[in-house]
């Protein structure tokens, strides 16, 4: 999945920059942010996008899908 994104992104941004070459050939005009849209995809790191885990209390039980709830509110135990 990763690597089709990967190539899905290499080719936008390879495609973009020839128009980009193109037209700052044909027009003098230089076009580089067709390549911003892209750009994301790149530095993207594997996994984001996902929905977020579930993290349970090993304590109590409490479960949570918030990725900044790092310890369980009812007695303060590390979630796994």
């Amino acid at each position: 999945m990763v690597a089709a994104r990967l190539a899905t992104a290499a080719v936008g941004v390879a495609g973009s920059l020839a128009v980009s070459v193109v037209a700052w050939q044909v027009f003098d005009l230089p076009v580089f942010v067709l390549a911003v849209p892209f750009v994301p995809f790149l530095f993207r790191r594997r996994g984001e996008g996902s929905s977020p885990r579930t993290r349970r209390c090993p304590e109590c039980g409490f479960t949570t899908r918030t990725p900044s709830v790092t310890h369980c509110p009812h007695d303060g135990t590390e979630l796994d």
